[in-house]
């Protein structure tokens, strides 16, 4: 017998393991499924206003609610003296279901004194997730150059909260938000640009299509790209392009809105892989991360 299900000699009773619950596609059900994923893993600096469901309402009153992309030292959520809430999408404690985290976040939060610490416990353990307790719809977000919508006009925020946004502040790459596809976000690092696109088909249909446009010479977004490979995010691919570091966001969007015509012509196609689309599907997979 293993130590792990060994039972104690001393009498006291074994501790029971937390259940830790696993979501390959821990936003599925979201109107805006690709853009949870892309604030979560692409995206430094967002937010966008989230409604309670009437349970909630009900119990708590109606307290505005803030998704963020992170807070403070990756605080979970905060709450603010006026009631306000901020929830934090990007946190460094999870368990297999990141929506479960979300909800337990937001339930602690709205339980919270106005302007308290907000104490989320390790395990999020078994309850509502957060498709449970938001009113579901299209997501409006509003891009920041830096965190101080973190902080309140009268600058009466704890001094951990400041010396927490200049380090994120500093850590912060241009970023940009593509009217081309939903969820395709430009961003300029020192050397270089990206283009990332959190596609919203099922991973084995997305990678078909892909490996299609790979076979026909049709993955590149123009001259001077390259198609640096992709990973898995909460269920979903995200191709990402390296591309020229000058041009600004906007002379992107019609290579871009051009490969998601092409895109949407291959995901049509139904009929089985040829030996060159075979090929290269082997060769995404090949280079293929996943984030969870």
């Amino acid at each position: 017998m293993s130590k792990k299900r060994r039972i104690k000699n001393d009498g006291t009773p074994k501790r029971e393991k937390t259940p830790d619950m696993f979501s390959a596609r821990p936003f599925e059900g979201l109107a805006d499924e690709v853009e949870w994923i892309a604030l979560r893993e692409l995206v430094p600096a967002a937010s966008a206003p989230l409604t309670l469901a009437p349970e909630l309402v009900k119990e708590f009153g109606d307290r505005p609610v803030t998704l963020a992309t992170v807070l403070p030292m990756a605080w979970p959520a905060m709450t603010k003296p006026d009631g306000r809430i901020f929830l934090g999408l990007q946190r460094h404690v999870q368990s297999g279901d990141v929506s479960r985290d979300l909800a337990v976040a937001l339930v602690r939060a709205l339980q919270t004194n106005p302007g308290s610490p907000v104490s989320v416990p390790a395990h999020a353990g078994v309850g509502p997730r957060l498709q449970d307790l938001i009113v579901d719809g299209p997501l409006d977000i509003t891009l920041h150059d830096g965190f101080e919508f973190w902080l309140d006009d009268d600058a009466g925020d704890d001094a951990n909260v400041k010396a927490s946004l200049e380090r994120a502040n500093a850590s912060i790459y241009p970023t940009v938000r593509l009217a081309a596809a939903k969820a395709a976000y430009w961003c300029r690092v020192p050397d270089r640009g990206h283009i990332r696109w959190v596609l919203p088909d099922g991973e084995d249909a997305a990678l078909g299509a892909l490996a299609r446009l790979s076979a026909g010479g049709d993955l590149l977004l123009g001259e001077g790209t390259k198609f640096a490979g992709m990973f898995r995010a909460h269920g979903l691919l995200v191709p990402v392009w390296d591309i020229p570091r000058d041009p600004e966001a906007a002379e992107w969007e019609a290579p871009l809105a051009a490969f998601a015509k092409r895109y949407q012509d291959a995901l049509a196609d139904t009929s089985p892989l040829d030996a060159a689309a075979r090929r290269s599907r082997q060769g995404l997979v090949g280079r293929q991360l996943t984030l969870r």
